[in-house]
């Protein structure tokens, strides 16, 4: 391969990753068209926007997912009004629901870890269990509390008013996961497989191992 082919290469793989993080912010701002339901007195709407969030990390994995949401962010920081229910600007960045959308940019980075460790194969209950944890808990983390600062109520009051997201936040778990595990089984490669920290140890082990016990190192000794 000569450097020429190799840079031409990058510079596809490079534009292709572009492509993807802009139709993937442009995706998460799309599913906010339907508008938002508000439940409750926190003043944290109900969205499908959610939804995108999690297809980006189980579709694009940690590093492309998390720059596709914090695309969507910073264009919503400038002003434009990309959230549901028409909201931009700085002021959605100090409101209730600012927790959830730091969340999203934790959350989209734990989807895409444990995805890329559930490839090839990404088995339907593992990747249920990887999106919920980034998705739903990830997210709650950072929201929650932020509610209960922002509004000045107690944290279990603003825990307990999570609650009414939870069954929708879960049917998109499942949504997420059966596209994901089509999408991953059409396009193999979309997400580069990646070894579990404690494979990665074993593996490091066994070559020390071998190593030390090498007959030809032996002999040099």
């Amino acid at each position: 391969m000569t450097a020429q082919t190799s840079e031409r290469r990058i510079a596809r793989s490079s534009a292709r990753d572009l492509a993807q993080i802009a139709v993937f912010a442009a995706l998460i701002a799309a599913l906010g068209l339907p508008g938002a339901l508000q439940i409750g007195a926190t003043g944290v709407p109900i969205t499908f926007q959610t939804l995108g969030v999690m297809l980006a990390g189980a579709l694009l994995g940690a590093r492309k997912g998390f720059l596709a949401v914090l695309l969507l962010e910073v264009l919503v920081a400038a002003g434009l009004p990309l959230l549901s229910g028409g909201r931009g600007g700085l002021g959605v960045f100090i409101g209730p629901s600012a927790g959830y959308l730091l969340g999203w940019l934790l959350g989209v980075v734990v989807i895409g870890w444990f995805t890329a460790r559930l490839l090839p194969r990404y088995r339907v209950l593992p990747a249920l269990g990887a999106t919920a944890l980034g998705g739903i808990l990830a997210v709650y983390a950072i929201g929650v509390p932020w509610v209960a600062v922002a509004t000045g109520i107690p944290f279990w009051a603003s825990l307990t008013g999570s609650f009414a997201f939870l069954p929708g936040d879960i049917l998109k778990v499942v949504v997420t996961v059966l596209v994901a595990k089509q999408v991953h089984r059409a396009w193999p490669g979309l997400i580069a497989p990646q070894p579990w920290p404690w494979a990665r140890v074993r593996a490091r082990n066994t070559d020390d191992s071998t190593t030390v016990d090498s007959p030809i190192t032996a002999r040099a000794e």
